[in-house]
């Protein structure tokens, strides 16, 4: 782009956007210019508005359809795929300004609140009037939930209570014609024409601008007292997806199983010295909170399949304090290893019955493409998180590990799984959701981003690709 096409578009913007929601520096906008994908490409921006209204954002889309501008929506930059990555010449509109609790509501448990709200202010919010909002990524503490939106993330939780779609009652967007509309309902139930608000839910950006969310909420939790904490040691990975399985087939539906491998606790205890135990090449841990002699049978029911599948120890916590800080441990995971180096995060998603093969195919990559890989799941519904780490500035490791990259893409996809789970396409998976994705259903995916974003300015060059 000139520097006199530059000039003229800047100064129609200012127009626009009032000059205090606009940043134009470029040592400035460089910290909005991409997410936490390692190695995703990014540009260079024509600017960064913060606005504060809805109708702010429609003015900006409309100045976008107007220019032939991309504009290109951003929550708090935990991504890990590139969704929220500036293209040369884009508008990024950041919702950190607009982080609003508008409302909850306990006698219909529902919400409704702006794209900025940090995911874990809300469910704090919520608990104080004893409700609970359950999709909890690991960057609860500071993704938001315009973010979540965009993903359809999921957390910790969701092997029981369910990702970001299934709470998301309604929202109001900016099409891609310059409307502001609403799309959903608040009522428990409606079946009223097509589920647009479910159409965007995941989309990345690419169909709407989210402006404001209205999520169902649950009746909070029985006190975390009553939780029950199982741990598991195996000396394989394999040996912790066999005892994922077997914790399904024995019925149970945990309220978290999460998977964490050595090179996770062994980077987190690097970290923050939280003398973790590096007994085992594997971690596996499980909580129930079914109340009362209930939870008592499930937590029996886990420990009983841990140990048929081989678990080198395994047992029910009885110190709450040891059992949080081995979760806090998974949650910490991704950025104690990205102290190591780059991090490509894998995001693939299998059936349950085919974690233990992916989860040996993983392993078998990584001795292939000689690349440290290490992992951490939530392994009870599928959903697994290979971290690939390279050397500060060894290119060769990196070419490697891209290669590794795909071929867990593949490998997922040959196990009936998807690429995946909650991370989004984003730009680093475009490949693999082609592959993924039959020629016709890519062609069907086409049709609706040109019949919502007619201009082609909603996060372009994102998701789906052009036709060959």
């Amino acid at each position: 782009m000139t520097t006199t096409r530059t000039t003229e578009l800047l100064a129609q913007l200012s127009k626009v956007v009032p000059a205090e929601h606009l940043l134009t520096d470029p040592d400035t906008m460089e910290g909005y210019s991409h997410d936490q994908a390692a190695w995703a490409p990014f540009g260079r921006s024509l600017a960064v508005v913060r606005p504060r209204s809805a109708e702010e954002v429609q003015a900006l889309v409309r100045f976008c359809i107007a220019t032939g501008v991309p504009l290109i929506a951003r929550g708090a930059g935990t991504g890990l795929s590139g969704g929220a990555n500036a293209t040369d010449g884009c508008v990024i509109v950041s919702f950190e300004k607009m982080d609003a609790i508008v409302e909850i509501n306990p006698q219909e448990q529902l919400a409704v609140v702006q794209p900025g709200v940090v995911n874990q202010t809300l469910r704090e919010a919520c608990a104080e009037k004893n409700l609970w909002y359950p999709p909890d990524p690991a960057s609860a503490p500071w993704s938001t939930l315009g973010g979540n939106v965009a993903t359809n993330a999921g957390g910790v939780c969701c092997v029981k209570y369910g990702v970001t779609r299934d709470y998301v009652l309604g929202l109001q967007v900016v099409t891609g014609t310059g409307e502001l509309v609403r799309l959903g309902r608040r009522t428990a139930k409606g079946v009223a024409g097509y589920d647009l608000a479910g159409l965007i839910v995941g989309s990345e950006g690419t169909l709407g601008v989210v402006t404001e969310v209205t999520v169902r909420l649950r009746p909070s939790r029985p006190a975390f007292a009553q939780e029950r904490t199982i741990v598991g040691y195996f000396s394989s990975i394999a040996d912790a997806g066999n005892a994922a399985a077997a914790v399904t087939a024995s019925g149970v539906i945990p309220s978290a199983l999460e998977l964490v491998d050595r090179h996770c606790l062994a980077a987190v205890d690097a970290w923050k010295n939280m003398g973790l135990s590096l007994d085992a090449q594997v971690v596996l841990l499980a909580r129930t909170d079914a109340p009362g002699d209930a939870g008592e049978k499930e937590a029996t029911l886990i420990l009983a399949a841990f140990e048929g599948a081989g678990a080198t120890w395994a047992a029910m916590s009885t110190d709450q304090e040891e059992a949080d800080a081995l979760f806090s441990a998974r949650r910490l995971a991704f950025p104690a290893l990205e102290r190591l180096g780059p991090v490509l995060t894998e995001d693939v998603c299998v059936p349950r019955g085919k974690v233990a093969e992916m989860l040996t195919r993983i392993e078998a990559i990584a001795v292939r493409h000689d690349t440290l890989i290490a992992n951490i799941a939530h392994i009870g519904d599928g959903n697994l998180h290979p971290l690939l780490i390279t050397p500060v500035g060894d290119a060769p490791a990196r070419a490697r590990a891209e290669k590794a990259f795909e071929e867990i893409m593949s490998e997922a996809i040959a196990l009936g799984g998807t690429v995946t789970g909650e991370h989004g396409v984003g730009l680093l998976k475009m490949g693999g959701l082609s592959r993924e994705l039959s020629a016709p259903v890519m062609d069907m995916h086409r049709a609706v981003k040109a019949a919502l974003d007619p201009h082609g300015i909603l996060n372009p060059g994102k998701v789906v690709a052009a036709r060959p």
